[in-house]
């Protein structure tokens, strides 16, 4: 008999671990339970998630409870009598009630190496630090915040072309790998799970759109890795006087450049990219975007936006 499997998740990173346990006939995906629908685009209309469009796709059943802990929500998911539960970016916490209901216990697909990076943001944060690898971790669930055994573990570098977005993806598909990989192992009872060195534990918060604010008093390399870890969202910007008002500059790709000068002062600006002062070195930006505007090369930037040599990014605060 398949094992009955009930899949918690919501946006696009949990959609490939939904995916992933579809295509297993083992495995029996009973139900889904996702957040609800939220208003989104410009006429705010309420849209699915990811995860609630590929289980009407498939034909499931799909729960959406406002609140986790709902008494009526619990009970009917003690009706369904799973066998495990798998949490891929659910979006809420879970109360002991659920993670005590099925006999296998929660698995949660979590995109880090735990115990480092417990949390919202593990992936932003190991571009962040300048880690040379991350990964994912299958943990068996309790009642605290990424606390929970590991069951298995798979790292990924971080390469230099890396950003959020490319490497959410790529950790998605890991993730979903492992998950379907290691299921089998755990109910078995072959894979015991393992206890998280907690005294290595470090947490990381929910992204602030502030966070994107570019220092220009930091290392070249440090703004390069920001730049990376926040793109697409909220985006690395610093500031540019336009006119004696500062305008929002985003900034979308750069590198770093072995070259001295007054941090936040453009240092250089032509068709191979505008080159800016850092705390030590400077960061050639290849691709930015203007407030309002769409997103442009520094050539085509320079175009309607002439920089001179001295001129100050970041000097006034919005």
């Amino acid at each position: 008999m398949p094992l009955r499997i009930i899949f918690m998740g919501t946006p696009e990173l949990a959609s490939e671990s939904l995916a992933a346990l579809l295509r297993e006939t083992s495995l029996q995906v009973i139900a889904v339970v996702t957040q609800p629908d939220r208003p989104k685009g410009r006429d705010l209309k309420l849209t699915p998630s990811p995860v609630k469009q590929i289980a009407v796709a498939a034909g499931l059943p799909v729960l959406q409870p406002l609140k986790a802990r709902d008494e009526n929500f619990i009970a009917g998911l003690r009706s369904l009598q799973p066998e495990l539960i798998v949490v891929a970016a659910f979006g809420q916490i879970l109360p002991a009630t659920i993670l005590e209901l099925p006999h296998h216990g929660c698995l949660n697909v979590h995109t880090s190496l735990l115990p480092k990076y417990r949390g919202a943001s593990p992936i932003q944060a190991a571009i962040l630090n300048g880690d040379a690898e991350t990964g994912v971790t299958i943990m068996k669930m309790d009642v605290g915040l990424d606390t929970g055994d590991m069951i298995a573990q798979r790292a990924t570098p971080i390469r230099d072309e890396d950003n959020a977005a490319t490497l959410h993806d790529r950790l998605a598909l890991l993730g979903a790998q492992l998950l379907v990989e290691t299921i089998p192992g755990y109910v078995s009872g072959a894979i015991q799970p393992r206890p998280q060195p907690h005294e290595l534990a470090t947490h990381v918060a929910k992204i602030r759109k502030e966070d994107g604010r570019i220092n220009w008093q930091q290392p070249a390399r440090a703004i390069w890795n920001r730049i990376r870890a926040f793109t697409p969202w909220p985006g690395a910007f610093t500031t540019l006087d336009v006119a004696s008002k500062p305008a929002l500059l985003k900034i979308w790709e750069a590198d770093v450049v072995l070259q001295r000068g007054t941090p936040g002062a453009i240092l250089g600006a032509d068709k191979n990219g505008i080159i800016v002062g850092c705390g030590s070195d400077a960061l050639r930006i290849f691709v930015l975007q203007r407030e309002g505007g769409r997103r442009m090369s520094a050539q085509e930037f320079l175009a309607g936006n002439p920089l001179a040599a001295g001129q100050r990014l970041g000097a006034n605060v919005l």
